[in-house]
């Protein structure tokens, strides 16, 4: 056997481990659900289930409240992140060790504890809202059990995660690169378009995709401080499997969620390889 017939094995070797657990853990299930949200009361295979879930009202409104909250919370916490991330890497002082030394508690929280500490603070009789009428409000304010508990959990939960990963993007960008841009008369906007901006890209564009997939697929906040309906798909997922015992609209549910993880899951890979490509050439 030749040499490089050696290294093909060892190298198929390694990756195999991992490709198993890939097929058993993602690729599996994923067929299992296709295969079950296909199935009709009669046993056969049709697209009954995604008929049902696309026509009926109640579940046509789920569908577009998961992505107003996903696109909003999504582009808040990137928005917010980025800020910091920027504010932390070009200015020094209080305020920014005081960031540095805050901004990582909420990850250490575990997502329960945050929720019902929401509650307590932000419910119809929280502190917030004692606070406010006491202030001159004319009732209780409503600031969460709505859409807006909803962003204000996942603001919570996804920042600082996001604000690390872009601040490690960051650290990267060369002192003497903005210093050199700054010496031949380049503004603070041409300096962030031509030179963060690009050189921050690829760690945004891993941000974005960890950002929409958690919280399209989010449960424990959506659940406890979201309404009653219209609702977040995971939790209507467990409301149609658990509560409805329909197991068939459940898995349909779940693949379009997939489907929907996938679309932005795309645009990532599909940068990589053309990076990748860009680099070998």
């Amino acid at each position: 056997m030749s040499k490089q017939a050696k290294r093909g094995m060892l190298g198929l070797a390694l990756v195999l481990p991992s490709f198993l657990i890939l097929v058993f853990i993602v690729v599996l299930p994923i067929i299992g659900s296709l295969k079950e949200s296909l199935t009709n009361e009669q046993g056969g295979y049709d697209f009954s289930n995604y008929r049902y879930l696309f026509t009926d009202k109640l579940m046509r409104s789920n569908i577009i409240f998961t992505l107003e909250v996903t696109l909003i919370s999504s582009v808040l916490v990137l928005l917010i992140s980025y800020i910091l991330a920027v504010y932390m890497r070009f200015n020094d002082g209080f305020a920014v060790r005081w960031i540095r030394r805050m901004y990582m508690i909420p990850i250490f929280i575990p997502a329960v504890i945050a929720t019902y500490g929401m509650i307590q603070l932000l419910g119809n009789h929280g502190w917030a809202s004692r606070i406010l009428y006491h202030m001159g409000n004319e009732s209780f304010p409503r600031i969460i059990f709505d859409m807006k508990g909803i962003i204000i959990a996942n603001l919570w939960f996804n920042i600082p995660f996001t604000t690390m990963l872009l601040g490690s993007a960051m650290s990267g960008v060369p002192d003497a690169v903005i210093e050199s841009a700054k010496d031949v008369g380049a503004g603070r906007l041409r300096i962030f378009f031509k030179l963060i901006l690009p050189l921050t890209y690829k760690t945004l564009l891993v941000a974005v995709t960890f950002v929409f997939m958690g919280i399209i697929g989010s449960f424990t906040a959506p659940y406890l401080v979201g309404p009653n309906a219209p609702q977040m798909l995971g939790v209507s997922m467990e409301q149609v499997f658990g509560v409805f015992q329909d197991r068939q609209l459940a898995a349909a549910m779940a693949f379009f969620t997939f489907l929907l993880c996938s679309f932005i899951g795309y645009f990532y890979i599909r940068s990589m390889i053309k990076e990748e490509g860009m680099r070998q050439s």
